[in-house]
C-alpha cells in the first residue's frame, strides 16, 4: 500500500541514505535526492541507485510526483526549509531538532495545523519494539513512576581533532549533545512514560574549548586521518557533555547524562524507570532485551519475540524471535507509523501519533530553551 506514495530526500550526509533504505524497505518509492551541490545529489543518486539527483531542493519541492519530502540536513536549515516544504503542498518528516529556537517551532507547529498536512520530526528510538513495550506496560498499569534515570553516551567528539558541523552553533544550534542527541533521550521518556517535564537544573561542559578544523568539510563517522597542516583552530562554544536533573509533573524525578566524549560507548542510550510495582531497563546498545525489575518475585528478562509482544508493539515487530531488530529498523518503523497516518488521511489522529509531531518536536525545543538558561543562570528553571 505505501507504493502509492513517492517521497524525496534531501540531505546526503550520514543520515540521508538511512532515510532511503528505510522507505525502500517499507516499500516506498524514492523517486530521488537533493544535495547542496548537484554533483553530491547525482554521487548519491548512484550509490544509493535512486531514479533522479535534483539540482536544488526548489527543483524537488517542484516535482509533481512527490508526496512527502524528508529533511536529513543540518539543522540551521530545518526551520526555512520545513517552511516550503508546507507551502508546496507536502507532507513532511523533518531530522530532529525541528528547529534552531522555540520561537521558529511555535511558527511551525500552526503552519503545520493549518496546511492539513502530516508533519513528523524522526525521533525514531521510540520505535524500538521493547520501548513500544514499555510504554503499552504503564499505559495498561496503574503503577506510580517515581523516577526516570539514565544516559546517552557516545564517544566520536572525544578528541579536539573530532570535527562535524553540528559543533558550531550557527549551524546546529547554542546546544550540541543535550540537542542532538540528549533530545532522543527526553522524547523517548515523554513517549514511554506519559511524563511532562515541570523543572530543569542543567549543567553544561565544553571540554574542547577549541576544536581542530580540516581545512575541508569532512562527513559524520567517516574515519577519515588528517594531517597537523590540513587543520585549522576554532573556538567551540557548544556542549560535549551535560548533567540534568528534571521535575517532572506529578511529582516524579529525573536524572540525565549526555556525552559524546566518553570512549567506547559508540550509540548507548539507558534508562532505568522506576515505578511502584516494577522498573523497567533498557540499553539501546542492547535493543532486543529489556529488563523489569521485581521486589518480591524473580525478575524478568525479556527478549525481544513477537509471540511475547503483543497489542501496540505488534505492528512493529517484523522478525521471529532471535532475529535482533536493530537502529536501521526504527527508521522503518517510525516511518511506517508516519506513512499509516498520510494514508489514513484526515481520519488519522493527528494529536496522538505514534510518531513524533510538530508538537513533540516543539516540547523538546522549549526544554533546550530551559536547559540554556539554567545552566547560565545555575538555578532551577520552571517550564
Amino acid at each position: 500500500m505505501y507504493s502509492t506514495i513517492t517521497a524525496g530526500v534531501a540531505g546526503t550526509g550520514f543520515i540521508g541514505p538511512v532515510h532511503v533504505e528505510g522507505l525502500r524497505r517499507l516499500g516506498v518509492r524514492v523517486k530521488g535526492i537533493s544535495s547542496a551541490t548537484l554533483e553530491l545529489a547525482e554521487e548519491a543518486r548512484q550509490q544509493l541507485n535512486l531514479e533522479h539527483a535534483y539540482p536544488d531542493f526548489d527543483a524537488m519541492l517542484a516535482d509533481d510526483e512527490l508526496n512527502v519530502i524528508h529533511l536529513a540536513v543540518p539543522n540551521v536549515l530545518h526551520y526555512p526549509m520545513v517552511k516550503q516544504v508546507l507551502a508546496a503542498g507536502k507532507h513532511v518528516m523533518c531530522e530532529k531538532p525541528l528547529a534552531m529556537t522555540s520561537e521558529q517551532g511555535i511558527e511551525l507547529v500552526e503552519l503545520a495545523k493549518k496546511s492539513g498536512l502530516k508533519a513528523g520530526v524522526n525521533y525514531n528510538l521510540r520505535f524500538y519494539p521493547m520501548n513500544l513495550e514499555v510504554k503499552k506496560r504503564l499505559e495498561e498499569g496503574d503503577a506510580k513512576i517515581f523516577s526516570v534515570v539514565g544516559g546517552y553516551q557516545q564517544d566520536w567528539l572525544l578528541y579536539d581533532t573530532d570535527y562535524n558541523w553540528r559543533v558550531l552553533a550557527d549551524q546546529g544550534g547554542a546546544l550540541r549533545a543535550v540537542s542532538d542527541i540528549g533530545t532522543h533521550w527526553l522524547d523517548l521518556v515523554h513517549f514511554t512514560t506519559g511524563l511532562e517535564v515541570e523543572a530543569i537544573l542543567a549543567d553544561l561542559t565544553t571540554v574542547h574549548k577549541t576544536r581542530r578544523r580540516p581545512k575541508g568539510e569532512v562527513s559524520s563517522f567517516n574515519n577519515e586521518v588528517l594531517r597537523d597542516e590540513d587543520l585549522e583552530t576554532i573556538d567551540i562554544t557548544t556542549d560535549d557533555c551535560a548533567s540534568i536533573l528534571l521535575k517532572f509533573k506529578g511529582g516524579a524525578k529525573g536524572q540525565l547524562f549526555v556525552t559524546q566524549v566518553s570512549a567506547g560507548h559508540k550509540n548507548r542510550l539507558t534508562y532505568d524507570i522506576a515505578t511502584s510495582d516494577a522498573a523497567y531497563e533498557f540499553n539501546s546498545e542492547r535493543p532486543n532485551e529489556l529488563l523489569i525489575g521485581r521486589r518480591d518475585q524473580a525478575s524478568e528478562f525479556l527478549l525481544k519475540d513477537p509471540a511475547l509482544l503483543q497489542g501496540l508493539p505488534a505492528p512493529f515487530v517484523n522478525y521471529p524471535g532471535g532475529h535482533n531488530e536493530g537502529f536501521p529498523d526504527t527508521f522503518k518503523q517510525c516511518f511506517r507509523a508516519f506513512y499509516d497516518a498520510i494514508l489514513a488521511g484526515d481520519a488519522a489522529d493527528d494529536e496522538h501519533t505514534l510518531y513524533a509531531n510538530f508538537e513533540d518536536g516543539l516540547r523538546e525545543l522549549v526544554i533546550c530553551d530551559a536547559i540554556i538558561k539554567s545552566d547560565a543562570e545555575e538555578r532551577w528553571v520552571y517550564l
